[in-house]
């Protein structure tokens, strides 16, 4: 009884929310993808924050998005070396396996990742460092926009944000498989960033890699 009670309060009471609300109404949906097996068109790359989940902020349904979290919305370039990549390994099943159709960088606003990227901490949180080394992939980028002394700080890291967009979007096309089928236009690549504290969604312009809110 112990172990089942410390479990986090809060996560049960939104368990029974869902059991008595959510899922009578899509009860069959849920029989369906357990029967059938997911059919997402899009996979969404974003941030591990927890005031930026895409399935809330784009109203999606169960089965609708694929979506890979981690620190920044980061992908790494293609480098098949052995080791475990769990980015690039949900890449390829979405790509490969699921086919998806569109796949979307999502950063957001006040982005904890990107402020770590801008100023290094001293001494790292652990003896793995592994934040420190996941965000050294935008190093290069890191040290040129700290180095713009007529921006804010909250400059900085807006600027910062939507160019790892870009930057993660570049290393996509260095997966082969997502390089073909774009070429093929059987794949469309996609960026966008989230304001938390408005509400406001910018996407980016494919061609320019400029940002701006879509016309609803």
């Amino acid at each position: 009884m112990g172990a089942v009670t410390s479990f986090p309060t809060r996560l049960l009471e939104g368990y029974a929310s869902f059991v008595n609300g959510a899922l009578p109404r899509q009860q069959m949906r849920f029989r369906d993808l357990a029967e059938e097996g997911q059919k997402p068109e899009t996979m969404i790359v974003a941030c591990c924050d927890s005031r930026a989940a895409p399935e809330i902020i784009f109203d999606t349904i169960p089965g609708e998005v694929f979506v890979l979290r981690n620190v920044a919305n980061l992908v790494p370039p293609y480098e098949p070396d052995g080791a475990y990549h769990s980015t690039s390994s949900a890449l390829e099943f979405a790509v490969q396996a699921l086919k998806v159709k569109n796949i979307v960088v999502m950063g957001h606003a006040r982005c904890g990742g990107i402020n770590a990227a801008l100023n290094p901490l001293d001494k790292p949180l652990s003896p793995g460092d592994f934040i420190g080394k996941w965000m050294s992939l935008l190093r290069p980028a890191g040290k040129v926009v700290a180095s713009y002394e007529h921006m804010t700080a909250a400059e900085r890291n807006t600027a910062l944000e939507r160019i790892s967009i870009r930057y993660s979007i570049e290393n996509l096309r260095t997966f082969p498989c997502i390089k073909i089928l774009e070429d093929k236009g059987r794949l469309n690549l996609h960026g966008a960033w989230f304001d938390i504290a408005t509400g406001e969604l910018w996407v980016m312009n494919p061609e320019t890699g400029d940002f701006s809110r879509p016309t609803l």
